[in-house]
């Protein structure tokens, strides 16, 4: 049976760390969402400006819910939102990111529910979206790129499609992130979040709707944008990212499908045989990019042991 969007708790998982300037900004467009019942866990992880005073004068007049304000671990920002994925008190139908400097939609949290309550509910789903770009100051400069191939475990494996600050997922897909963050670290919440929830059969849904204001430098549009796709293959932090998402996938084999499992063992071989085995193995896994140039930039890196 399926419940209206209004119902249920949304629990807001925010991660701070000197956000004092914009920190305003966000909490009060989580306020101001349609959506009603929502409860802020927040983990400041050590901010030395005015972030804690802030987020305590917010706690005082919070209507939606219930706002805990927790400390971090104090080991970077990867750690400090698994400190609120794996804490055992924050209970909720529904689980949210979010950034300490963006702006919500007002109908982020109800657009997501209503997608996952009509089309995914009885199976762990998570909804997430394209942003639109903004400045310090809140002019728009552009969007977050418009992805139209399916949204499955062979593109996670190699692309993450979307921001965690557009992601809500629900229970089921909450404790499948739960047990396997508590046998493997991550370098990024929501690659790994698409990565275990598509790969144990789970719903992504990537929603062309742009309901997030992110305040990220711009790459630039265009032939630009492209470019800066292929360089980022070819990058060593593309690497070690996927080190570790190969290390946790490891791990947690036993939360995969049998046909994720067999896509790993084909994906392997791409970063370990020879030339030829592995240009055949990428193209027998059917692990793709979203768009052309970066399905080329995918088969150059194999080549060259970028991947």
């Amino acid at each position: 049976m399926k419940r209206a969007p209004s119902s249920g708790t949304v629990a807001v998982l925010l991660g701070t760390f000197n956000g004092a300037a914009f920190l305003d900004g966000q909490l009060a467009s989580i306020a101001a969402q349609t959506y009603p019942d929502i409860d802020l866990w927040i983990s400041d992880d050590g901010s030395t400006d005015e972030s804690r005073l802030i987020l305590q004068q917010w706690a005082k007049c919070w209507t939606k819910g219930r706002v805990t304000l927790l400390p971090g671990p104090g080991e970077g920002r990867a750690e400090n939102i698994r400190s609120l994925i794996t804490n055992p008190a924050i209970q909720a139908d529904y689980y949210a990111f979010a950034d300490q400097d963006d702006i919500w939609e007002p109908e982020k949290l109800a657009t997501s529910i209503r997608w996952i309550e009509h089309n995914a509910f009885a199976v762990p789903s998570v909804f997430c979206s394209r942003t639109l770009k903004i400045t310090d100051n809140g002019a728009i400069v552009g969007s977050s790129p418009l992805y139209s191939q399916p949204t499955e475990f062979r593109n996670a494996l190699v692309q993450n499609i979307a921001g965690g600050n557009t992601m809500l997922f629900n229970r089921m897909a909450h404790a499948l992130l739960v047990e396997s963050c508590r046998t493997t670290p991550f370098s990024s919440h929501d690659w790994w979040l698409y990565l275990i929830v598509s790969g144990a059969g789970g719903v992504v849904h990537f929603d062309p709707q742009p309901l997030v204001r992110d305040r990220q430098p711009n790459p630039g549009e265009g032939w630009q944008a492209q470019l800066a796709v292929l360089r980022s293959l070819f990058a060593d932090r593309f690497a070690d990212q996927a080190d570790i998402n190969i290390q946790g996938l490891v791990r947690n084999r036993d939360l995969l499908t049998s046909e994720a499992q067999a896509i790993c063992d084909l994906y392997w071989k791409v970063r370990s045989d020879n030339f030829i085995r592995r240009i055949l193995a990428l193209h027998q896994s059917g692990v793709y990019r979203q768009t052309l140039p970066g399905q080329i930039g995918l088969y150059l890196a194999a080549v060259f042991r970028r991947l």
